[in-house]
């Protein structure tokens, strides 16, 4: 490994080798040594600079080395670095020259006790439910007689046959669009949300089932990607996912408004079986008919209650009660008005007595009369009242009478 370390020349002070020269030997040896090698640690200091690279400390209780992870194997890595995460790096041990400092370039991470797509699942799980996509406040529910249904998904798979199949059995008259994509692969997760945010612009799509048969959990990862995540979110239409089988759980499933364990049990959901939905017609029309019939037989029951009414089965005897009855009341009003007058006439004779017998007129016709002086119509009272000369009325019953005075006589006793 190093028999140059053990050469005599190079111990010797005159043989003394430059930094450079030390560092390039260094250099030779070290990376021919750790062409490939696996590194446990913990993660510190990770910082990812603009230029995509991400740098690193891999430390345990006794040492530390410097790592650097290319921009594209970042860009393949599943899950977040961050610290304290504790991983298994795979890569050449490289010595930077400048500084005289080793460092592992990692071409290859793992997290330490799981799976990264394991991780990646965990830690994208966690972003999302924070941020409140799988709230069950956001679920639509789905339209009962979608007008038109969109399969997005790869149209040669046994998925997309097994929908056809069932969706047709079901409902024969469905209206269905199927949007091709890759469901596997690099390009299937941004290809699926592409797909997801131009469904709604189909015509007449009111739902979307989105998905794939069963597979490996890598097969399946793009429904595992936080863009496909986010455009089912967005979706401006109800989502069905229906990937892989019973067993197997996606961020897609737990994002859309409903998950199907399989893309057969997606084509149930998404549609009614005809000879339930007839059956329900039927039960309904029975229902109706009853109900009218019904109705029907109670407003038979209130006409022949009506009818049986003496006012309309014997109309004429009503007439004719109804008449007797006018005729006792005009008699009895005949009465009570003759009886009124006859106590008013009563009264105006009773009134009228006592009138007369106040008049002055009665006096009169008793022998006594009224005069005045006929020039002011003053009534005479005393003899002081008049003079000889003066023209007086005498008024009497049945008339009066005028004369001159032409001697007053005083009664001296009347003093």
């Amino acid at each position: 490994m190093g028999s140059w370390f053990l050469s005599t020349d190079i111990e010797s002070p005159t043989k003394a080798l430059t930094v450079t020269q030390l560092t390039a030997k260094l250099k030779g040896v070290m990376e021919n040594t750790f062409r490939f090698v696996w590194v446990s640690g913990e993660i510190s200091n990770c910082k990812q600079a603009s230029s995509g690279h991400v740098y690193f400390t891999l430390k345990d209780e006794g040492a530390q080395i410097a790592a650097i992870l290319w921009r594209s194997a970042a860009q393949r890595l599943r899950f977040q670095l961050k610290d304290g995460l504790k991983v298994l790096a795979a890569g050449p041990i490289q010595l930077y020259e400048t500084r005289g400092q080793y460092q592992l370039i990692a071409e290859q991470l793992e997290p330490q006790g799981i799976g990264a797509l394991e991780l990646a699942f965990r830690q994208l799980h966690r972003k999302l439910d924070s941020e409140g996509l799988f709230d069950l406040d956001h679920k639509r529910p789905l339209p009962l007689f979608p007008r038109r249904i969109a399969l997005i998904t790869s149209p040669s798979s046994a998925a997309v046959r097994d929908m056809l199949q069932v969706i047709t059995r079901r409902w024969p008259r469905a209206n269905i669009v199927i949007v091709p994509v890759p469901v596997q692969g690099a390009d299937a997760a941004p290809q699926i949300a592409k797909a997801l945010g131009q469904v709604h612009q189909i015509p007449h799509v009111e739902v979307v089932i989105c998905g794939r048969g069963g597979g490996s959990l890598e097969d399946l990862w793009a429904f595992n990607e936080e863009v496909v995540a986010r455009a089912i979110y967005q979706c401006a239409v109800p989502v069905i996912s229906a990937v892989g089988h019973e067993i197997d759980l996606t961020i897609a499933d737990l994002v859309a408004d409903r998950r199907a364990l399989t893309p057969s049990e997606a084509a149930e959901l998404v549609v009614p079986l005809e000879s339930d939905v007839r059956a329900l017609l039927e039960q309904s029309r029975h229902r109706l008919t009853s109900a009218l019939q019904y109705q029907a037989q109670r407003a038979r029951f209130q006409i022949e209650r009506i009818q049986q009414r003496p006012a309309l089965s014997r109309p004429l005897d009503r007439i004719h009660q109804l008449q007797s009855e006018v005729d006792d009341l005009e008699e009895r009003m005949r009465v009570a008005v003759t009886r009124r007058l006859e106590s008013r006439r009563q009264q105006i004779g009773t009134i009228t007595a006592s009138l007369n017998a106040l008049s002055p007129l009665a006096v009169l016709e008793r022998g006594y009369s009224l005069t005045k002086r006929l020039v002011d119509e003053t009534l005479i009272r005393d003899l002081h009242d008049i003079k000889i000369g003066d023209r007086i009325s005498t008024l009497v019953s049945r008339g009066s009478l005028i004369s001159e005075v032409i001697q007053i006589d005083v009664d001296d006793d009347a003093d």
